[in-house]
């Protein structure tokens, strides 16, 4: 894209990769646009231009992919990389804490030491990776580094991950609230207002958050730079991503659009480099991105991983600083290439998951199997279901789908469940039956308190609780005996992964409100809300059913020919068999055919090899699916569909040449 670029070396380098006072370096973006990658260069640039200066490279994803980017490379003295095991500072922050904690609860209300324990316990699963991030801003606050370097989880666990000042504000007010009746007893009959070690666990909570927020909104301390393709859903997202980083006041100065095509007489190259030009003019001529510098780095033939590929990475990024010329249309490939070796779905399947690393295409394959599913059992009612915190429904189907059931064709009803909203209704009906329950009482000084302890207690609920009622919105739906199967596109895997195992947790929770409305039937009556819980309990116990039953539920594993993404597709294979849940097939997804194009040929070398290493790991179905550029709306989803579940086994080998 030679036209509507200018080279670094005409226009400097990105602002991110200058040296100066920068403390937090933070990469985001959709699943598979190459944060990591951007992240491990950016870090190794640094360490190498600034050697006086000490680095951390750190990864914040469930998922971590760095030691796979890094391969064999020995990191620069200056440069420390960390993959975070955020389940670690969890577990040493409940070791210093967890004795004050308890001491908090024994203070704050009727409820007994037991009982707000629990909920104290139940509130810490999901705050690991919390603490973990306040980990990072401590080391930013002690200048433990001269600069940090974070690979976050996709999009929309990023800016979950930095929306945690907000949750932690809430949890500490809840700690304050429990305290608060204490304090005044200390004052009205001792008159003391002496603080004593709790108070000073909570100030350092405080102040904690206050340095966390100070760090993230600090242009001079901080830089957050998104991570894009020049694709629709890809585009969508970095904007949606950028809105809500400018609400959070993330300071932005610079995104990079990765693995750009070049204009090539090679067919496949040359559909590519089309679609990507459009979604480049799409971007100048009717985003606000343009306010940043844009910075386009081209697709490499060759995996970017290890030290020569890493340290490179930045010498070919240009500056993109005005549309690109239109391009003329090519003639596209007529027909979608799959070389299929997965069947379809047998009638008894009622719950299909689709799941795998952010960014290899889930949610193309989930849309394009509702289609076909509804078009090969004439009658059967298919939900195509998203719960993740970044839908893309809406751009592959190309059709608006929002938080109520939409049709999409004859047998095919799509929803995108807004799991943050349910919890929000959640709370709502909460808060009425606290308020209608308080009243009822006569008014005294115990109850002034108590009070306020009920009305926060939901705040003290597992992080990861809106995702699973997003679920049991899920299956309540099925149970409506309107839809026959549900498809779902899940969220990236390491988070798939963790709401998975979240369900135990959340179960737990649930049992810990219905034993306390046992034990307080006279006097605690929140009839409202406890139905709620009821229903929330009788459908996450059918999920948990329906998940570990082989007959009626299975996952589709869904890759692309990168090692990184082998890397992550074990773990994800791993997972479910700890899990006890049914793997049925594999697609692999954006493959490059085979080409005399040097590029092309390059990369349909480098794939077979990998193709190999999952055919060795994985003993189940492989279907091949052939890059085709970007395939969107019903009548492309439904050719895809027709030819992901052939019904004749083809031997997947036969689609690389060796």
């Amino acid at each position: 894209m030679e036209a509507h670029v200018t080279r670094m070396s005409d226009m400097g380098t990105p602002g991110f990769l200058c040296p100066r006072d920068l403390q937090l370096l933070i990469f985001g973006g959709k699943g598979g646009v190459g944060k990591t990658t951007c992240a491990a260069a950016a870090a190794l640039r640094l360490a190498a231009r600034t050697p006086h200066l000490s680095f951390l490279l750190v990864s914040t994803d469930p998922a971590h992919s760095l030691a796979d980017s890094l391969a064999d490379l020995v990191p620069p003295g200056n440069l420390r990389v960390l993959e975070l095991n955020p389940q670690e500072y969890l577990a040493d922050f409940k070791k210093k804490h967890g004795d004050k904690l308890r001491k908090i609860a024994s203070r704050g209300t009727f409820l007994d030491d037991e009982e707000i324990n629990r909920f104290l316990d139940l509130s810490l699963p999901g705050l690991d990776e919390l603490m973990a991030f306040l980990e990072i801003s401590a080391w930013v606050e002690k200048r433990v580094y001269d600069c940090i370097i974070v690979d976050t989880a996709p999009s929309g666990h990023t800016l979950r991950l930095l929306t945690m000042p907000q949750f932690l504000r809430k949890w500490v007010a809840m700690l304050e609230t429990l305290l608060a009746k204490h304090r005044y007893m200390k004052w009205a009959f001792a008159r003391s207002r002496d603080r004593d070690d709790l108070d000073t666990f909570l100030d350092e909570l405080t102040n904690s958050v206050g340095r966390m927020e100070a760090v993230l909104e600090d242009s001079g301390r901080c830089s957050f730079v998104p991570v894009m393709l020049a694709e629709e859903m890809s585009l969508r997202e970095t904007v949606s991503i950028v809105r809500e980083a400018d609400r959070l006041k993330l300071p932005i100065n610079d995104i990079v659009i990765n693995k750009l095509y070049p204009d090539s007489h090679c067919p496949v190259c040359r559909e590519e480099h089309y679609l990507q030009t459009c979604e480049l003019r799409d971007l100048f001529l009717n985003t606000f991105l343009t306010r940043f510098a844009l910075w386009g780095v081209p697709l490499h033939a060759e995996e970017v991983r290890g030290q020569i590929a890493l340290e490179s990475f930045w010498e070919e990024a240009r500056q993109i600083r005005e549309p690109p010329p239109l391009v003329p249309k090519p003639r596209l490939s007529p027909e979608v290439k799959v070389t299929a070796s997965i069947p379809s779905p047998p009638p008894g399947t009622t719950l299909l998951i689709f799941a795998g690393k952010g960014g290899v295409g889930k949610t193309t394959l989930a849309c394009a199997t509702a289609l076909h599913l509804a078009k090969r059992s004439s009658g059967r009612s298919v939900l195509l279901v998203s719960t993740g915190p970044s839908h893309s429904l809406s751009s592959c189907l190309d059709m608006p789908v929002d938080s109520q059931p939409q049709y999409v064709l004859p047998g095919v009803t799509a929803i995108e469940i807004d799991s943050e909203a349910e919890f929000e209704a959640l709370k709502q009906q909460y808060a009425g039956d606290i308020e209608t329950f308080l009243e009822t009482l006569s008014s005294n000084f115990d109850l002034a308190f108590d009070r306020e302890v009920l009305e926060r207690i939901l705040d003290l609920s597992p992080p990861g609780l809106d995702e699973v009622m997003g679920l049991t919105r899920v299956m309540a739906l099925l149970a409506s005996g309107e839809f026959d199967m549900l498809v779902l596109d899940s969220a990236a895997t390491g988070h798939l992964i963790r709401l998975l195992e979240l369900p135990e947790i959340i179960d737990q929770w649930f049992k810990a409100f219905f034993d306390l409305f046992l034990k307080y039937q006279q006097i605690f009556r929140l009839t409202q809300f406890s139905q709620k819980l009821v229903s929330l309990s009788k459908d996450l116990k059918k999920l948990r059913q329906l998940l570990n039953d082989p007959a009626q539920s299975a996952l589709y594993a869904v890759s692309i020919p990168t090692d990184m993404a082998f890397e992550e597709t074990r773990d994800l294979l791993a997972a479910c068999g700890r899990l006890g849940m049914n793997v049925r097939g594999m697609f692999l997804n954006l493959v490059t055919p085979p080409s005399d194009c040097l590029l092309c040929s390059a990369m349909n070398r480098r794939e077979s090899l990998i193709y190999g290493k999952f055919k060795q790991n994985f003993k189940g179905g492989i279907s091949v699916v052939y890059r085709r550029g970007e395939i969107r709306g019903l009548h492309g989803l439904e050719e895809l569909g027709d030819a992901l579940y052939q019904c004749e086994y083809v031997d997947a080998e036969a689609a690389y040449v060796h």
